[in-house]
């Protein structure tokens, strides 16, 4: 109030007061789209289109997984043919920012899915415009191409470097979405943890589409490797329905029809297990 009083009074004496500027809103942290300790050939170069792009390159890469560099929304999914970016996908981070892969052989992503750190979103391809495979890599603010960073540091502008990826070291390479399928979308999660740690997150989707609910385990902890993982959808007044095995990377799908009740839902990795009460009913 002090700062706001001395402002009217420099106003009323004629005096001309420059306040501070909104703070910037911080660019996501982003990491490279490959996937922990894999290391990429990077290339920048003045006429590249858009300039300050970057494409990866490595021995055989063709089929290699591409992950997100950093948490967002998929909010497009397009291919172009023979031409330009070919088969691409753009993630919405937030705040204006926003991550393009382009030339992928194919995508395992929809618009909207939600990803995190390390979430495959496709494979390394030569469509489009591509004269090789390789990924075409863009960050952008308010949808122009800015100078990538990665790590907090920004990439070699102009010329070649090796880099290391830090993504998400033990990160899992599936949504939610990509377990239970097109159409089904996030309306309930929780964490499975224990003494701090997270071993996973137990998702419960609906389709609005068919009607039908799903559920899906995704894990945090030994991911990759098979270990003891469930996941759970009990309609109220109807039976449990329980997907479990040694997984590597998540359990479910389990889809169940429930008009007009409430579910209980939940799921556990390496023992450690989390249950809902009766949600989402209705």
């Amino acid at each position: 109030m002090k700062l706001f009083r001395l402002t009217l009074a420099a106003l009323a004496a004629g005096a001309v007061v420059i306040l501070p500027a909104s703070p910037a809103l911080a660019a996501p942290a982003f990491k490279l789209p490959f996937r922990c300790g894999e290391v990429w050939s990077g290339q920048t170069r003045t006429n590249h289109s858009p300039a300050n792009a970057i494409d990866f390159n490595r021995t055989d890469d063709v089929g290699d997984p591409v992950v997100a560099s950093a948490p967002g929304t998929v909010s497009l999914v397009r291919d172009l043919g023979g031409a330009s970016y070919g088969r691409y996908v753009v993630i919405d981070h937030g705040s204006g920012y926003s991550t393009l892969y382009a030339h992928l052989q194919s995508w395992t992503v929809s618009v909207g899915d939600r990803l995190e750190y390390g979430t495959r979103i496709g494979y390394v391809g030569t469509t489009g415009g591509s004269t090789g495979p390789h990924l075409h890599y863009e960050q952008r603010l308010n949808g122009s191409a800015i100078r990538v960073y990665f790590d907090g540091g920004q990439a070699l502008y102009w010329g070649t470097k090796n880099y290391t990826s830090t993504n998400e070291c033990g990160a899992n390479l599936y949504s939610p979405q990509m377990v239970c399928g097109s159409g089904y979308n996030v309306v309930n999660k929780a964490g499975i943890v224990s003494g701090g740690v997270s071993y996973g997150k137990v998702y419960l989707l609906y389709n609005s589409g068919n009607g039908y609910n799903c559920t899906a385990t995704i894990k945090h902890r030994s991911v990759g490797t098979p270990s003891s993982t469930s996941t759970y959808l009990e309609p109220q007044g109807s039976t449990r329905t329980t997907d479990s095995g040694s997984y590597s990377w998540y359990a479910g799908p389990v889809k169940r029809s429930a008009p007009g009740v409430c579910v209980r839902w939940g799921g556990s990795v390496n023992g450690v297990a989390y249950n809902s009460g009766w949600t989402n009913c209705g």
